[in-house]
């Protein structure tokens, strides 16, 4: 065989091994969300303060106030590219509500995140050197954290979250009423 066609095999290989690694399909533990007294328990979010693929910068800090949905994935991850437009569709039926969703790409260039964001309508941050990976211990993609109205964690979701799950999760941590308007 051919010295190419054994780097290629190698190169296939590889990218197999690392998607079987960072498809953590294990349930995650969860703050029920029915129960106040978990709200009391529920942990702070880690601090979250990236730029937009534009340049606006977005800190998780003034997003106090509303349901928050961050979704750390990466370009390569196959699971992470099916829950895209199922995470667009929760995004569109709620961000009128006091929702807001961030999907925030972490070890993938900047001009494949560029690529594939064009069809996602939510924003979506770089995080171009993993700090945010990082800083909120994701391990694997995707996973998917769900924020309170005072930015503490009520749920995560490690692997690909199904739109029905995620609303389910959302709709009851949603205010009556946005203070300052919609969205």
């Amino acid at each position: 065989m051919s010295r190419w066609i054994q780097l290629a095999l190698l190169a296939v290989a590889a990218v197999v091994v690392v998607e079987l690694l960072v498809q953590d399909r294990e349930p995650a533990p969860s703050i029920p969300v029915s129960q106040d007294v978990a709200a009391l328990t529920a942990p702070p979010a880690p601090e979250l303060s990236l730029k937009t693929l534009a340049g606006s910068p977005v800190d998780l800090k003034g997003l106090r106030g509303k349901v928050v949905v961050v979704n750390f994935w990466a370009t390569w991850c196959g699971p992470c590219r099916e829950e895209l437009p199922e995470l667009a569709e929760v995004w569109r039926a709620r961000h009128d509500r006091c929702f807001e969703l961030l999907g925030v790409a972490g070890l993938s260039g900047r001009e494949d995140v560029e690529h594939m964001s064009r069809s996602i309508p939510y924003p979506v941050l770089f995080d171009e050197h993993a700090d945010a990976v990082d800083a909120w211990s994701v391990h694997a993609f995707p996973n998917t954290f769900l924020l309170d109205t005072e930015g503490r964690v009520r749920q995560v979701f490690r692997g690909a979250v199904r739109k029905e799950e995620l609303a389910r999760a959302v709709d009851p941590l949603l205010p009556h009423a946005c203070p300052g308007g919609s969205g």
